[in-house]
């Protein structure tokens, strides 16, 4: 069985940086698209970045493009998101979840309905 276990998260001031890790076991994610979504209180779950585990395509939502970055290490079965400038509007639970429908080539789905298995999440307050 997959399980996602994110870390990272804390309370940092505004125009900080964070970076969030999300460690992968129980499958061969070759062919998986692995994403990070974060869900804000009163709010839906919203898609923040993916990645593809082997060729390692990205994709950003804008509220986070050109101030974050996704990375994974395939050795060690983790994947990163590091996020800059952080801002009030960036607190939120952040999971990380995987799609092992996604396929070697395709960028990942910025939709969370094709993501299988997710993580617990992990909170990131911005203050100030």
């Amino acid at each position: 069985q997959v399980q996602l276990v994110e870390s990272g998260g804390g309370v940092v001031q505004t125009g900080g940086s964070l970076r969030l890790s999300c460690a992968a076991s129980g499958g061969t994610f070759r062919a998986y698209g692995m994403g990070w979504f974060r869900q804000a209180p009163g709010k839906e779950r919203e898609f923040v970045a993916g990645i593809s585990w082997t060729i390692g395509r990205v994709i950003y939502a804008e509220s986070v493009r050109g101030r974050s970055s996704i990375s994974r290490d395939v050795s060690q079965n983790i994947m990163f998101l590091q996020v800059n400038s952080l801002k009030p509007e960036d607190t939120a639970l952040y999971f990380c979840a995987a799609d092992p429908d996604a396929g070697f080539w395709r960028v990942p789905s910025p939709n969370r309905d094709d993501y299988d298995y997710w993580g617990q999440g992990t909170q990131v307050t911005v203050s100030g």
